[in-house]
């Protein structure tokens, strides 16, 4: 699918992550989500060093621009696997036996369970020369008709109270609220105190 913004700006949505993207789409998740993950993930080198270990392409839809260049990306999460995932293993290989370990508490308060129907958003991020020509919401577009697709009653994704844009858009976009999920003691440690639990049926 290719779109034009209005002006000679386009670009493509595809399903998927291109081979060369990778590490970009590696550092453009650390750099959207670094606040929540700068205690489990930090410090950046390594975190962007586990995030493209670990990340699946065919857990992704991505924007290329006209000229090849990757603009962003929307990660989903199903029964068979998600976009960021990973095993202690990994976490291993990269921080060590014992940062592995206390690593390993932390990214686990953050996991979401995948209901069956339903795709879990797991993170959508835009590069910073492609915000304001849409792509974010191309990105959403383009999670809710894969959804369809897959023959899947209904979208679902999480917004933490500090990223009040992401809701507005999602709002827009006729998600509603289900539930909010407050952090308590853990706020410090993510950077946010709640996290808003949104969905759409398909």
């Amino acid at each position: 699918m290719t779109i034009s913004n209005g002006g000679s700006a386009k670009y493509v949505i595809e399903s998927g992550l291109r081979p060369e993207h990778r590490a970009q789409a590696a550092r453009g998740y650390w750099q959207a989500f670094s606040r929540k993950l700068r205690y489990p993930l930090g410090p950046e080198q390594k975190a962007i060093a586990f995030v493209e270990r670990v990340l699946q392409p065919d857990h992704a839809i991505s924007a290329v621009s006209s000229s090849g260049d990757f603009l962003g990306a929307a990660g989903f999460k199903t029964p068979n696997g998600s976009f960021i995932g990973g095993e202690f293993d990994d976490l291993r290989q990269v921080y060590g036996l014992f940062g592995a370990a206390w690593r390993g508490l932390l990214v686990s308060t953050l996991e979401r369970a995948c209901e069956n129907g339903t795709l879990l958003m797991d993170g959508i991020f835009v590069e910073p020369q492609a915000r304001g020509l849409g792509v974010g919401t191309a990105l959403l577009h383009a999670i809710m008709g894969h959804a369809a697709n897959s023959e899947l009653q209904r979208v679902r994704l999480d917004v933490i109270d500090t990223n009040p844009r992401a809701r507005a858009l999602y709002e827009r976009e006729g998600f509603v609220v289900q539930d909010v999920k407050k952090l308590g003691l853990a706020a410090p440690i993510f950077g946010f105190s709640t996290a808003t639990e949104m969905i759409k049926q398909v």
